[in-house]
């Protein structure tokens, strides 16, 4: 970030080299901010049920163990019309999971009728918002759709007390690439990754955002941070829970870096965990690359602003046919890197349609060609629909705040499912709204907001929103049987 008042936002433009936006500066997003229209229904149900989703067992019967899936229940949510050929490739998945269970009153195949809204959806099984009932709706819950039918905003509303994964590809055999790899690593006697975590992270002297995530997100996840006043060092997050770290940082951040990553060469396993912070690309609505490489990461070598190509960023393209991904955990901090809305959900004029800035909502190219890799997919990616968002790593009022992604890889690199290692952005989503709200209220009572205040508290609601499990929320690394490098 810069010392200005201006705020830098994560994304470039694959066509131009420049910002997705433009740097703006804080009474801007205040007065963006203070045009936001919440829905009150929703509001409300945010500031009852997130006190809720704070106790051990989040909503969930009393004596049920939300991060165990034996216990919390599993669901595949098909849309209605949906090809009987997907779900055909996806019944060995169904079947595995009913295997794993034990319980076939908590495993359940539901469906997604067309516009429906999500509280809705719920009502359809006879359960209200705030209350999770795995005999009727099971805890982990698995959507499988296009986002145009089954939208980005359901899933964001049902993770706030569900843990929630989604699936979309083009064809069947993807669908069952996927299901078949998931399977082979629950039940093989060996799995093909170390015991590692890989950092990722470019970082341009020119770029403030890149320099802040690289800074304050990657070092400290990586290598540790000071914990508190006296100094006392932590180390970092995945040597705390026993794995090796490698960390690929500013300059040796390179595309040729990032292959050697997933190539894996000499012999040596993958990776089980990689994360990775940088720009995400953006395309122009329209453009016939934006499906194909929206949300791509750029690497290090990026030259500078009004200068780009796809030498300098990876693509699902850029996917060599020798990688070995199975098995792998992936964290994209990235702009799009999850998914791309129709309509830009943030930077529009209060009281005007958000304008369009994809023909229709899409998950991202990258994430779903790690998860159908012929020689075996990714366990899940974590991703950002819409922009990601850098400046919510440091608060004006705080500092540096990461705890949210060191619970989140720490819950990850320790075995829990997949779906439930993201509740700490879930949470942090629910109260940040509430709080917003509170604040937009002021406002428009005339009150006197700070508007740095309002504009850091927007972003930090919007980046805690936008985060998604692209897999099956109930897959989890297996710790006890990763290999030592």
């Amino acid at each position: 970030m810069s010392m200005d008042t201006s705020i830098v936002f994560n994304g470039i433009d694959a066509t131009t080299g420049e910002y997705l936006v433009p740097p703006m500066q804080l009474d801007e997003i205040a007065s963006i901010a203070r045009g936001e229209k919440p829905k009150k229904d929703i509001l409300t149900w945010l500031a009852t049920v997130w006190h809720k989703i704070r106790t051990p067992y989040m909503g969930l019967p009393l004596g049920v163990e939300p991060s165990d899936v034996a216990q919390a229940g599993w669901a595949i949510v098909f849309l209605k019309d949906e090809d009987p050929a997907v779900k055909a490739a996806l019944q060995p998945l169904i079947d595995h999971r009913t295997a794993q269970i034990h319980n076939e009153k908590i495993v359940k195949v539901l469906e997604f009728h067309p516009d429906e809204q999500w509280e809705q959806w719920l009502g359809r099984h006879l359960v209200a918002p705030g209350t999770v009932e795995p005999t009727k709706i099971p805890f982990y819950l698995l959507l499988v759709g296009d986002p145009r039918k089954i939208p980005f905003e359901f899933g964001h509303l049902l993770d706030v007390e569900y843990c929630v994964g989604r699936l979309h590809f083009d064809t069947p055999a993807e669908y069952h690439t996927y299901a078949t790899s998931v399977i082979e690593y629950e039940t093989s006697n060996a799995i093909p990754n170390q015991r590692e975590a890989v950092f990722f992270a470019p970082r341009h002297a020119f770029d403030p955002a890149t320099k802040m995530s690289a800074d304050h997100l990657v070092n400290p996840l990586a290598d540790g941070l000071f914990a508190s006043e006296d100094l006392d060092k932590k180390t970092g997050v995945a040597q705390r829970w026993g794995y090796n770290t490698r960390k690929i940082w500013g300059e040796k951040a390179t595309k040729a870096a990032f292959n050697e990553i997933i190539r894996s060469k000499n012999g040596s396993a993958p990776p089980a965990f990689l994360f990775t912070a940088s720009h995400g690309m953006g395309f122009p609505r329209g453009h016939v690359s934006q499906k194909l490489g929206q949300g791509a990461l750029l690497c290090q070598d990026w030259p500078g602003f009004g200068s780009i190509n796809p030498d300098h960023y990876f693509s699902a393209a850029d996917i060599p046919a020798e990688s070995h991904v199975q098995g792998m955990v992936i964290f994209h901090f990235a702009c799009y890197a999850g998914g791309t809305p129709e309509r830009d959900l943030f930077f529009h004029t209060p009281g005007q349609p958000p304008p369009k800035i994809a023909e229709q909502p899409f998950l991202a190219a990258l994430p779903k060609a790690w998860l159908t890799h012929p020689a075996g997919g990714a366990l899940a990616v974590i991703g950002h629909v819409e922009r990601a968002w850098g400046y919510s790593i440091i608060t004006p009022d705080a500092g540096a705040q990461i705890q949210t992604f060191e619970n989140a890889i720490g819950r990850i690199l320790v075995g829990q499912p997949l779906g439930y290692a993201l509740k700490d952005f879930h949470e942090r989503y629910a109260v940040l709204s509430t709080g917003l709200s509170a604040l937009i209220q002021k406002a428009g009572w005339g009150e006197n907001i700070d508007q740095a205040t309002l504009a850091a508290r927007w972003i930090e609601r919007n980046d805690a929103e936008g985060y998604i499990l692209i897999g099956d929320p109930a897959v989890a690394l297996r710790i006890d049987d990763l290999m030592m490098g």
